[in-house]
């Protein structure tokens, strides 16, 4: 064993990648001293993008005040790139962390999240890429919208306030006097359309607070305001893969002319991931949480497909396996493994987080073949 690699995304209110890496790596020179860890922290959009990005391209952190995702003051962290480029979360300003124990995704709204694009782009950002993942809002991005300085009305042509319980009552969307002029880019943590059972609402709706009612309330909602959306600009953003990230924030970002891709291929890709796999040996990949979405566009799902194709052996370490994880098989990862160990609540379980991973991964290590002798080698932080 000569080379691994170490490419996970965070373990979401536990562990951040760049953590996670450092436990693996650390697990690494206990038991394979002779093997060298490539660390290579990964995001798909949700939290832990802006620290992926600027781990290999480097740049300034910088911090704005916007409001969170029920009107308080938060602190939101952004990247900007060397070439001007900013690198935003939209988590910072709507993120389930920032919710705690409010999940109302039927006033949970996006508008912090536009305040970050004003900003970036009062900065002097000509060029913005925004990550979609991790929210705790359904709003179809209408908060975001109004923050840019976009109108929503009803059929009387009354102003509607921008929250999700009020989609169904939007007929018309008048655009701001200057609309904002730089090129935005929406880094997609998933690949789901905004409608229907793999739309936004059934498949991250419950995991936000929606409950059967709240449900059939906010998808009947969406599909009034698609229409409305596609009357605005003039072709159908709801049904494009990606439109149902982030509560449906996706599809309106495509109407106004954002450009949505796959946020973990293009951290890979910005990597230079396929160049890092040349002489690997195996590859540690994973999450807070492996379910069917994980092979929907997020991180464990694409690194497992570059793996594949390389012929490099593919493991995802991950806190908990959930319903229909199997598919990341199809993928092609090798094997999965979950770090809890025992009964317990959340805090439980996140206070043991660091133990458990770094005993799970020491296990797993364990099952390969480690020649005798060899000096250690350092982790190296990879940054492309």
């Amino acid at each position: 064993m000569k080379k691994v690699i170490l490419a996970p995304d965070s373990f979401k209110g536990t562990l951040s990648a760049r953590e996670v890496c450092a436990i693996e790596a650390e697990a690494v020179r206990r038991v394979l001293p002779e093997a060298e860890a490539v660390c290579l922290p990964l995001s798909d959009g949700g939290e832990g993008l802006v620290e992926a990005v600027l781990g290999i391209v480097p740049g300034e952190r910088r911090r704005a005040e916007v409001r969170g995702p029920f009107g308080e003051p938060v602190e939101a962290a952004y990247g900007v790139l060397p070439d001007g480029t900013a690198v935003l979360e939209m988590a910072a300003a709507a993120g389930l962390p920032l919710a705690g124990n409010r999940l109302r995704p039927l006033e949970a709204s996006t508008f912090g999240v536009g305040q970050l694009l004003v900003r970036a782009a009062e900065d002097g950002a000509g060029r913005i890429l925004l990550g979609l993942g991790g929210s705790c809002t359904n709003d179809c991005g209408i908060g975001m919208a109004a923050a840019l300085g976009y109108r929503f009305l009803d059929e009387s042509g009354a102003e509607v306030p921008p929250l999700a319980k009020n989609l169904e009552k939007i007929c018309r969307i008048v655009p701001p006097e200057t609309p904002l002029e730089v090129e935005l880019l929406a880094a997609c943590d998933v690949d789901n359309p905004l409608l229907g059972e793999r739309g936004a609402t059934y498949t991250f709706g419950p995991q936000k607070g929606a409950d059967a009612e709240a449900l059939a309330f906010l998808e009947a909602g969406m599909a009034s305001f698609a229409r409305v959306l596609e009357d605005f600009c003039g072709w159908d953003a709801a049904s494009l893969p990606g439109a149902g990230a982030a509560g449906g924030l996706g599809a309106m970002l495509a109407a106004l002319g954002a450009r949505l891709t796959p946020g973990a291929e293009l951290v890979l890709e910005s990597a230079g991931f396929d160049g890092l796999l040349r002489g690997a040996d195996l590859v540690l990949t994973g999450e807070g949480r492996l379910d069917g979405q994980s092979a929907c566009g997020k991180v464990v799902g694409q690194v497992a497909r570059h793996c594949r194709e390389a012929g490099v052996p593919c493991a995802a370490l991950c806190g908990s396996i959930g319903p229909g994880a199997e598919a990341l098989y199809g993928c092609g990862l090798t094997a999965m493994f979950s770090a809890v160990r025992g009964c317990g609540t959340f805090e439980e379980v996140r206070r043991s987080a660091a133990e458990d991973l770094g005993a799970l991964t020491e296990n797993v290590l364990r099952l390969l073949p480690s020649p005798r002798g060899g000096a250690g080698r350092r982790c190296t932080e990879e940054r492309g």
